[in-house]
């Protein structure tokens, strides 16, 4: 199994090589106020991934 940190870290190289600008601030306009204003143990991440994928 892939370490989370290793994960995360081509996930951010993919993200910001490969999609573009508007995409990467639509994306951060959807998912920073659920993730601000909500615990990370609270939030529900399959809620958040088809927020995502309705873009």
């Amino acid at each position: 199994m892939i370490p989370e940190d290793v994960e995360n870290r081509i996930a951010k190289y993919f993200f910001h090589n490969y999609l573009p600008d508007e995409v990467m601030m639509e994306i951060a306009v959807t998912l920073l106020p659920p993730c601000i204003y909500n615990e990370e143990e609270d939030l529900d991440f399959d809620e958040l991934i088809l927020w995502l994928l309705k873009l």
